[in-house]
């Protein structure tokens, strides 16, 4: 239960750093400043927030700030993941080297979500309390959207096995006819 409570928070965080990045093809597209930004399902997530320049200018300063421990972080996880993968697929892995990997992974990922976490909460302290709702309704709604086709895709793959169980159902292992033969009496001539 607490893995998941993780996940969802990774995804939420992950969910936010896919909003922000578009922050920098943005040139100048904003709502009037008396508009009501549309929470739809529609329309570009960062128009949605109505972000100043100055808001725009102290994010971008905030993602170059960490640019180059993010690289090195993320170069260092995929390099233990890639460890950890060729000592499974060696031809006798050895446990304690496995339980090493597994632990060099796991510190990379903390490190990878702790500057993701860290990152996050600067881009927030730059938010007005509005638009900070606005992101939390976004993030709420990729939320809803993701279980949705979690769902689907589950419902899909209980589809896809109902109907090849239903074709597999007359299959025997050849011992017994394919379809039972009734009860039939012996008819005896007259």
């Amino acid at each position: 239960m607490k893995h998941n409570g993780q996940i969802l928070t990774l995804l939420a965080v992950l969910v936010f750093f896919a909003v922000v990045p578009s922050v920098y093809a943005q040139t100048g597209q904003q709502s009037a400043p008396g508009q009501e930004p549309q929470q739809g399902g529609g329309g570009d997530p960062i128009r949605l927030l109505n972000l100043t320049p100055e808001q725009r200018e102290q994010i971008r300063s905030i993602r170059e700030h960490n640019k180059d421990e993010r690289a090195a972080i993320n170069e260092r996880l995929r390099d233990t993941n890639r460890a950890l993968e060729e000592t499974l697929n060696s031809e006798n892995p050895d446990e304690a080297v496995v339980e090493q990997r597994v632990r060099d992974v796991v510190v990379a990922q903390t490190a990878a979500m702790r500057i993701r976490i860290l990152t996050e909460i600067r881009i927030r302290r730059v938010l007005t309390p509005e638009q900070r709702n606005i992101l939390r309704t976004l993030q709420q709604q990729a939320k809803e959207s993701r279980q949705e086709r979690l769902m689907d895709n589950a419902e899909e793959r209980q589809r896809i096995h109902a109907e090849r169980s239903r074709g597999l159902q007359n299959q025997r292992n050849g011992l017994t006819p394919l379809y039972p033969r009734r009860n039939l009496q012996r008819r005896t001539r007259p």
